[in-house]
């Protein structure tokens, strides 16, 4: 089985994200280990950027931390490696532009392939640009996952007739954050990628605890949480892992008790 298509195949999905490096990347490549064992289905991994326009205030905090310390793309790519070694949890990597294009699209591409990553996100490349990516990943095994708002509206179908792996449906305009109240028009973007493929929908953007979380699940395939992670291991460093792994646990328990 492709491990993409695992993702999907127990239920509905709980996808986490965090920041490579931040505090450290020894803490990352252990909280990826004991989050994949909370049961996360598919881990995001952010690479650290200077201007990442998509993220608000938390997740750009993260991101410099993780560069005030030095971490680079090679480092992130061995900590890869090492988790591969005994984490069979499909990873994806979300970054940037201007990154991959700084290392050479082959090149990361490769590397992706070689250590281990399955999914690659990029939200400032829009749906017009994939085809500068989409050829290369393909080549490497690689699915490049497109990403539609509620503002996408018209678009939506033609982005996902040439969709791959999963759609990261976005809850709302703006940047990543943790929010109150999710757009209550989120679950017609589902309608509109149904009707044209059968591909799993995942939500992420502002959904902050289980009972947003257990909403939104009956909409969508899968939940992905950012910010309210980032939070956490803001507030508490190196000592956040345990409670990182317990947020996972009863995120994953919240959507999943929809269909027990």
């Amino acid at each position: 089985m492709n491990p993409m298509d695992k993702i999907f195949s127990n239920g509905k999905a709980f996808i986490p994200f965090i920041t490579a490096g931040d505090p450290c990347l020894s803490f990352t490549e252990e909280l990826i280990l004991e989050m994949a064992a909370a049961g996360a289905d598919l881990i995001e991994i952010g690479i650290p950027f200077s201007d990442p326009i998509a993220e608000g205030p938390v997740i750009q905090a993260a991101n410099i931390r993780a560069l005030s310390n030095g971490v680079t793309t090679d480092q992130i790519f061995e900590m890869v490696r090492r988790v591969r070694k005994t984490c069979n949890v499909p990873l994806a990597f979300m970054t940037y532009a201007n990154p991959v294009f700084s290392y050479g699209i082959e090149t990361f591409l490769k590397n992706c392939k070689e250590t281990g990553i399955n999914a690659l996100i990029i939200p400032d490349v829009p749906f017009e640009e994939h085809e500068e990516f989409k050829p290369l990943c393909k080549e490497f095994d690689i699915s490049f996952i497109s990403m539609i708002a509620p503002t996408s509206e018209n678009r939506i179908k033609t982005i996902a007739e040439s969709s791959e792996g999963f759609i990261y449906c976005v809850s709302s305009l703006g940047v990543t954050g943790m929010r109150n109240e999710i757009n209550r028009h989120v679950e017609d973007m589902v309608k509109s990628v149904k009707e044209v493929k059968d591909i799993p929908c995942a939500l992420g953007f502002g959904i902050s605890n289980p009972m947003q979380a257990r909403e939104k699940a009956q909409y969508f395939d899968g939940i992905i949480v950012g910010s309210a992670i980032v939070n956490i291991i803001a507030d508490h460093g190196l000592d956040s892992i345990p409670r990182v792994k317990a947020f996972v646990k009863e995120m994953k328990a919240a959507i999943n008790s929809l269909s027990s």
